[in-house]
């Protein structure tokens, strides 16, 4: 057992000294106390890091896809919106390599009268064809259809309204609502307001309550006429296969829809929404990791005292030929294994409780009789959570590196233990 032995590193005689120091007698139990709270820290500490992290992760991604699936990728306008030339522009611009869709539409605000409620809307124009290609929308409409959507003279009187709205105007498909715009044709004496009647066709939902309660889908050709833009539109909408490659792909875009065009994207106008969720992601994983850190500092307490109560252990096993690299690896075994099993179970815990959020989240709602996700917060209706394995495995990573961290000061004050100075008064 000398350093001079051919018995190697972390061995045999030096994991099962190291498991007998680990199962305290009852007589340290205090040591034992200390350990098992260590224990308890580093998994609850661990476990909530995951959880914190996957949610967040989880509530920027269902909030990027339904942003980024009911609003566009990137933008032209400029010049070419005007432009009788404007449907080649578009054709071109779907000639462009990554473009999905190309969209021209008019966009504008109006207030929507029901039976007994008023409520604003965003009236957004489109063709049938493009409403169709918008699976966000047309895959999810919980009431009605698109069935005559865009019929009739100027496109027709059906409209789609999002599923909250229609529930605070108390309204369904077949019912009439009147929407009142204040930028109606422009006369002598400015804009006029336009009133009409239009019958609601389809009821949508796209699981986002500032998108359900606030956007009415109406025929391009009927938006145009109810606000008054002639043949003009207010922007051409453009999805792209890849949406990060939306900065990337600008200057193609704007070459293709043709002089005076101005394009941009959707970083640009979700710019500081986005920056802030990812500043907040950032603090918070900082956060939590000192959480962790601390947790896991922890063990530093219940190791000092094993050694405090194992001196008389530690200088026997010296004199019997136990060199210092023995016993500080028997100590780092003892203090790593209780940071090693916490994190295990940590991540167990962790990962179990995210892959299955939703139906705690119906669980804890069926007990309680409340709604702890209300959407009208949270812009989602339900908890989201996204496992990104790659930040489970940092996070496993730090817990680990941080346990064995703290398990080296008093290991080390253990191997630098004076045998004749431990048995002095023995």
């Amino acid at each position: 057992m000398s350093d001079g032995s051919v018995a190697p590193p972390f061995g045999l005689w030096e994991r099962a000294v190291a498991a007998r120091y680990l199962r305290a007698k009852r007589k340290h139990g205090g040591v034992a106390l200390i350990s098992i709270i260590s224990f308890i820290g580093v998994t609850l500490a661990v476990a909530v890091l995951i959880v914190v992290m996957s949610v967040m992760n989880g509530f920027r991604t269902e909030l990027l896809d339904r942003i980024l699936g009911f609003n566009g990728h990137a933008y032209v306008a400029g010049a070419v919106l005007n432009s009788p030339d404007r449907d080649l522009a578009v054709a071109r611009l779907r000639k462009v390599p990554g473009v999905r869709q190309v969209m021209p539409l008019v966009e504008g605000q109006a207030m929507v009268l029901g039976p007994n409620q008023i409520a604003g809307a965003i009236v957004r124009g489109v063709t049938p064809s493009d409403l169709k290609a918008t699976k966000i929308v047309s895959d999810n409409i919980k009431q009605g259809s698109l069935k005559g959507f865009g019929q009739g003279e100027y496109g027709g009187e059906l409209i789609l309204l999002g599923d909250r709205l229609t529930a605070s105007l108390g309204v369904a498909p077949g019912d009439a609502v009147t929407l009142v715009s204040p930028t109606g044709a422009a006369t002598a004496f400015g804009n006029s307001v336009t009133q009409k009647d239009y019958i609601v066709g389809g009821v949508f939902s796209v699981g986002m309550s500032e998108y359900d309660q606030t956007f009415v889908y109406m025929p391009l050709e009927q938006a145009q006429l109810f606000f008054g833009r002639d043949n003009s539109v207010d922007a051409i909408e453009i999805m792209l296969d890849d949406p990060d490659q939306a900065a990337t792909l600008k200057p193609a875009l704007a070459a293709a829809a043709g002089p005076g065009a101005i394009a941009s994207d959707w970083t640009e106008k979700n710019q500081s929404f986005f920056e802030a969720l990812k500043i907040e992601r950032n603090v918070m994983r900082l956060i939590l990791m000192l959480i962790v850190a601390i947790a896991a500092l922890n063990i530093i307490s219940g190791l000092v005292m094993l050694v405090k109560n194992k001196g008389r252990d530690i200088a026997i096993l010296r004199t019997m030929g136990a060199g210092q690299g023995s016993i500080l690896r028997i100590f780092f075994m003892s203090g790593a294994a209780v940071g090693a099993l916490g994190t295990l179970a940590g991540l167990t815990i962790g990962v179990l409780f995210c892959l299955n959020i939703e139906a705690l989240q119906r669980f804890v709602e069926w007990v309680t009789g409340a709604n702890v996700f209300n959407a009208d917060v949270y812009f989602l209706t339900h908890i989201p959570a996204k496992v990104e394995w790659r930040e489970v495995a940092t996070i496993t990573g730090w817990s680990l590196f941080m346990s064995f961290i703290a398990t080296l000061p008093p290991a080390w004050r253990a191997s630098r233990l004076d045998p004749v100075e431990a048995l002095r008064y023995e």
